[in-house]
């Protein structure tokens, strides 16, 4: 199973902070101010080396290392950039002008080859550049930064999976750097189970009967981690993913960086989404929007639909696995199916989160407009109809957010549905064990009424033979023996002493209260006797006598 992914750090999210990456508990005001000079860039030729700290002060290598920014890149392994050009004219292409694809392969032998090709100015009908960088390396990490001066942030939130927008270093009828990094859901094959069982043409995939006849989980032990993947049936899981995109928006040019680290069970593979936007530029609705509008941000915009189609094919499996769910509760009557149930209702909580930083995420690109469309350029009525189509466009697409949250909602409340059912199912099998349980109780207090219906039966005889059995003179007629009065004066004098002692000892009774002394307690027949003849005799005549026991009994 793909592992957890680290819990967001929000404090470390966007430039706004002062503190990039501080740990209070360890670094000092000393450490922190002792040598504010910039790091040195390395030899000729290659100024990127000092990046971060060379164009941010702020940025000391303590911080930079507890970011993991440059520590996760791999200098050895081969890193992979394929380009995307948007023309002036609304077109996109992948080849250069010479009808080869543009996709650069950057090894350690070829690096200043790349820094070359970084500075090397762009024809004059580009756009907007896209690069779709595939498992980055620390040294072009450090080109693209230093080329494109681009915050530290960018690396360090989309590394950590901290949500993020953000805009900075406007200048007003130039451009602006905005950045987004945004997580999501998506849904993939599980890569520790086998391929899910095949099924017939005729029925749906969704449906329950197209699931395998048993359910396939690898986390029977799974605490409730929402960061970590949910195992579904049919052998998918649904997993944290993420994109990571830069944009600097200028007059003459503007360039797009989506950020790959590495090509893992996350983050959509880079070729992937190349060919997708791509695949963008050749759908009539946007060609119409890129010839209508010379504003590079649509580009931006098209690139978060991605996220929403793996949303939506996320809940496509999640929908498929609680039919399968709500069908093993009806047909198993399985109470460890709750647990499961809430596993998933625990992420659906989360889903929630995730899709408002999506919504807040576009929003973010509605109301920050390009400064770039304030220069010379462009005529009012461009700028206009550009914000009025980009305010559509997002709207659109707030719109298919807010369908995701209703599917969220409808889902989470099957889910409550299900494990009332589950409940309600238990209960009836409980209310049903105590019926049976009442009906033999029921039975056995009949035959314990049959017994005492044959003690009573046979109580006079037993009584009369104890009493013949008697060694006194009225009985045997032999003086010299007990008498019948001796008897009766011993048995009531311990019949009247049992009785006092039991009622005595009772914590409660209708002789002694809660709260009675020990003393009390011990008289409780005299006690008795006044309380009950000052309620229903004369109270002043019994008071005084009542006063004068309660004193005693107080006194010892």
């Amino acid at each position: 199973m793909p592992p957890a992914v680290p819990a967001p750090i929000y404090r470390h999210a966007a430039p706004s902070g002062p503190w990039p990456w501080m740990d209070f508990d360890t670094d000092s005001d000393l450490t922190l101010n002792r040598d504010n000079a910039p790091t040195s860039p390395g030899a000729a030729g290659q100024l990127w080396r000092g990046y971060p700290e060379s164009l941010f002060g702020n940025w000391k290598p303590d911080q930079v290392k507890r970011s993991k920014m440059l520590s996760n890149c791999s200098e050895l392994d081969m890193c992979s950039v394929h380009w995307l050009d948007v023309l002036t004219d609304g077109t996109f292409t992948i080849l250069d002008k010479e009808g080869r694809d543009q996709t650069t392969r950057v090894t350690p032998e070829r690096i200043n080859e790349f820094w070359e090709l970084l500075q090397t100015p762009r024809p004059a009908n580009i756009r907007v550049r896209a690069l779709f960088v595939d498992n980055l390396s620390m040294s072009v990490l450090q080109m693209l930064g230093t080329n494109y001066n681009i915050e530290p942030f960018f690396f360090s939130s989309s590394l950590n999976w901290i949500p993020s927008h953000y805009q900075e270093e406007v200048r007003r009828s130039k451009g602006d750097h905005i950045t987004i990094t945004l997580p999501f859901m998506r849904a993939m094959q599980n890569p520790v189970t086998r391929p899910p069982t095949p099924v017939d043409d005729s029925e749906s995939p969704g449906s329950v009967r197209s699931l395998p006849s048993q359910l396939i989980f690898t986390d029977e032990d799974q605490v409730i981690d929402t960061q970590a993947a949910l195992a579904l049936s049919g052998g998918n899981i649904l997993l944290l993913d993420l994109l990571a995109v830069h944009m600097v928006r200028s007059e003459d040019s503007s360039t797009i960086i989506s950020y790959h680290p590495s090509s893992s069970f996350r983050r959509p593979s880079p070729k992937q989404l190349h060919s997708l936007v791509y695949r963008a530029g050749q759908s009539v609705y946007w060609q119409k929007i890129f010839a209508q509008s010379k504003d590079p941000t649509f580009l931006f915009l098209a690139i978060l639909w991605y996220a929403l189609y793996a949303w939506d094919q996320a809940f496509e499996s999640l929908y498929a696995h609680i039919n399968w769910l709500e069908s093993q509760v009806l047909l198993t009557n399985n109470i460890n199916l709750t647990r499961k149930l809430h596993i998933i209702q625990a992420h659906l909580l989360h889903y929630q989160s995730l899709l408002q930083d999506f919504r807040k995420s576009v929003e973010f690109l509605n109301k920050t407009p390009n400064p770039a469309m304030d220069s010379d350029d462009y005529s009012s009525d461009e700028r206009k109809d550009s914000m009025e189509l980009m305010a559509k466009e997002c709207a659109n697409l707030l719109s298919e957010i807010g369908r995701l949250e209703n599917r969220r909602l409808m889902l989470s409340s099957r889910l409550k549905n299900v494990m009332d059912l589950a409940f309600a199912t238990v209960n009836i099998i409980d209310s049903k064990h105590m019926k049976d349980l009442t009906e033999a109780t029921v039975r056995d207090s009949g035959a314990m009424k049959q017994i005492s219906y044959l003690t009573m039966i046979f109580l006079p005889a037993s009584f009369t033979a104890s009493v013949f059995g008697m060694n006194v003179d009225q009985i045997t007629g032999q003086p010299g023996q007990e008498t019948l009065a001796r008897y009766l004066a011993v048995a009531l004098s311990l019949t009247c002493a049992t009785s006092w002692l039991v009622v005595a000892c009772q914590p409660r009774s209708q002789f002694v209260s809660e709260d009675s002394t020990l003393l009390q307690r011990a008289g409780w027949p005299v006690v008795y006797l006044l309380k009950n003849l000052i309620k229903n005799g004369d109270r002043n005549r019994y008071r005084g006598f009542r006063i004068l026991f309660e004193e005693i009994l107080a006194h010892g």
